[in-house]
């Protein structure tokens, strides 16, 4: 399925950064806590816009694995599902935790992600789907789902400011990636 905004997104991240002058960043950055230092700078809007759609991308995922975790017959599937999850669910408390943080209106408002995420007949597909059906669905919709987020993560790193949100994206691009890859292997027997 053709995530939409993610063509429409790249070239606005992309202008705005090279508006923002130049391109070099730290290489590694320390790892992220839930609550910025207090010698952060504040993140850009293109930040906040980031934070704010992968927020909403995340608790889809974590929607979408949740639905799916109890009834995968692949025991590899399974792991993976699993480490998703747990992934995940640090990342998004890290991502609001720095959202509240940023100011009062970035903390209040929220992307909605109807009409390039999962759509409500995928999410039907996973919840009706049986046996090893389940499986063949979740690869097809989370490689899906998860190249969205590698690609709008990618886009991010050529627009973003904040370098403890770069490195952010930086490894949602290099985890969802290897994600999709994973995905794509064919299933243990």
């Amino acid at each position: 399925m053709t995530r939409r905004w993610v063509p429409l997104l790249v070239p606005l991240l992309l202008s705005a950064g090279c508006a923002a002058g130049p391109a070099s960043r730290p290489a590694v950055s320390p790892p992220p806590t839930s609550a910025p230092s207090a010698a952060a700078t504040a993140p850009s809007g293109l930040d906040v816009l980031f934070l704010t759609m992968m927020v909403a991308h995340t608790e889809q995922t974590l929607e979408i694995v949740r639905l799916v975790r109890d009834r995968l017959t692949d025991a590899q599937l399974r792991t993976l599902v699993a480490a998703i999850d747990a992934t995940e669910a640090d990342e998004l408390a890290t991502m609001r935790a720095w959202l509240a943080a940023a100011s009062p209106p970035a903390g209040s408002g929220r992307h909605v992600h109807d009409g390039h995420g999962v759509s409500a007949d995928e999410l039907a597909r996973l919840r009706t789907a049986t046996g090893a059906e389940v499986d063949r669905v979740l690869r097809e919709v989370l490689t899906a789902h998860q190249r969205a987020a590698a690609d709008l993560a990618r886009a991010h790193l050529a627009a973003g400011t904040d370098p403890r949100i770069r490195d952010l994206a930086q490894r949602i691009e290099q985890s969802r990636s290897a994600e999709v890859r994973l995905m794509a292997a064919p299933a243990a027997g």
